[in-house]
């Protein structure tokens, strides 16, 4: 007996082509109803086409969209329990936050009194109250972001759609608005679908992670499964920083010429008589470059077997003299074998 939910929305097969572009190729994807769930990729990877092919601003070329069931391809946004928040706020800047907010429910001919009502409690939701009165042009970036929020809210949408939407805030901004649309999300307790390209917002604020590459889905999982075993190559150089090692290099190391992948956090300088444990990799060179950056500093290191490793270490003592003296020393980088990632096999 098959006990698994219905998913909140389910891509069966979605291509969608643009002449020989192949913006989305063949994808399939299950997403849960409650779930924070992103989309993650650079530009033209085909993130927003597939956001927009579930929100009904496009059609698919082929396959089959669903949410919660029913087969939505080929219908209009209006008729898909969706709402959608976009970058750009798309607030009317003639309306009040408060008509701003209460839109779609005058659109369904909501009572007055009922509307203002709800708009009050969706101000309260955003931690915006008592500026239902301003115009959007009265308001900062990340206040008009709430606004464009509330007003997507409070129809009460089975899915709520997120097109880089905290892409035009400063980076102190885009990090407090990260932690409180996660906190909005598991408050109203709906299906957030987010498209972004910034690696670090998708592994803070998501359940789940679809990477995606030229109109393909690399790999679907959790944050830590995505960073701690891509899949791919390019899942291993596009989330976060990643060593990627093959071919003579990778045979020197570690007796084997498939490409395995290490973060550059798991590998620690060591001395060239510092002695490696049977459980550990190692590999000696020299540091050709220093990059001090407050908490922490990037170390690149020529391999005395060809090639370069970057390994990353937490400034708990050293400070930037200290740091930038390294150019030049001689180090044994060691890591333990249990961090280094086969890509396409076993990890």
């Amino acid at each position: 007996m098959n006990t698994q939910p219905v998913p909140a929305v389910r891509l069966s097969g979605v291509s969608r082509h643009f002449g020989e572009v192949r913006a989305v190729d063949n994808i399939n994807l299950d997403i849960y109803d409650g779930e924070f769930f992103t989309m993650l990729g650079p530009s033209g990877s085909g993130k927003t086409t597939s956001l927009r092919l579930i929100a009904g601003f496009d059609q698919p070329t082929s396959g089959s969209i669903q949410l919660f069931g029913q087969e939505v391809a080929g219908l209009p946004p209006f008729e898909r329990d969706v709402a959608t928040v976009f970058q750009d706020y798309a607030l009317f800047p003639h309306m009040s936050v408060g008509d701003n907010i209460g839109y779609g429910l005058m659109i369904r001919k909501v009572p007055r009194a009922e509307r203002e009502k709800r708009v009050e409690e969706m101000l309260e939701l955003v931690r915006l109250p008592g500026l239902a009165k301003r115009r959007p042009s009265q308001l900062s970036g990340g206040q008009r972001q709430r606004v464009a929020l509330a007003r997507a809210l409070i129809t009460h949408p089975r899915v709520l759609l997120l097109d880089e939407p905290l892409g035009a805030l400063d980076l102190k901004l885009r990090q407090q608005m990260q932690t409180e649309l996660k906190a909005i999300q598991a408050k109203v307790g709906i299906t957030f679908i987010y498209v972004t390209h910034d690696q670090e917002e998708a592994l803070t604020m998501s359940d789940r992670v679809a990477v995606f590459n030229l109109g393909h889905i690399e790999q679907v999982g959790t944050p830590a499964e995505i960073y701690e075993h891509p899949a791919t190559e390019f899942v291993a150089g596009f989330v976060g920083i990643s060593n990627l090692v093959s071919g003579a290099l990778a045979q020197a190391i570690t007796g084997s010429a498939q490409t395995f992948s290490i973060r550059p956090e798991k590998i620690r300088l060591g001395t060239l008589d510092e002695v490696v444990s049977p459980n550990e990799w190692a590999a000696d060179g020299t540091i050709c470059d220093v990059s001090y950056i407050g908490m922490h500093t990037r170390y690149t290191v020529e391999l005395d077997h060809g090639g370069e490793l970057t390994v990353v270490e937490q400034n708990l003592h050293t400070t930037s003299n200290d740091a930038l003296a390294a150019t030049g020393r001689r180090v044994r980088l060691i890591w333990s074998r249990e961090h280094n990632r086969v890509i396409g096999g076993a990890p």
